[in-house]
């Protein structure tokens, strides 16, 4: 009887995004927001485009944290 191997998840796409949005925002927003901004960059980014390219997630989710910045910042 032979094995079969299990394939390796496909590696995350945004991961390199996600860690550097979660570095960039450390101070203002927790993970779990930046994730949420990249989920939201993800999807849009499909109904829109038809595509989601990292560098597209990033800058869309890039500025909705920056909005949720601004909100958080206006509220005191």
């Amino acid at each position: 009887m032979s094995e079969r191997s299990i394939p390796d998840p496909e590696p995350d796409p945004y991961e390199h995004v996600s860690a550097a949005l979660r570095d960039e925002f450390s101070e203002v927003h927790p993970a779990a927001t930046v994730t949420r901004c990249i989920q939201a960059a993800h999807y849009g980014a499909l109904e829109v485009t038809g595509q989601a390219h990292p560098g597209l997630v990033e800058r869309i989710a890039r500025k909705h944290l920056e909005v949720l910045a601004l909100v958080a910042s206006e509220r005191g």
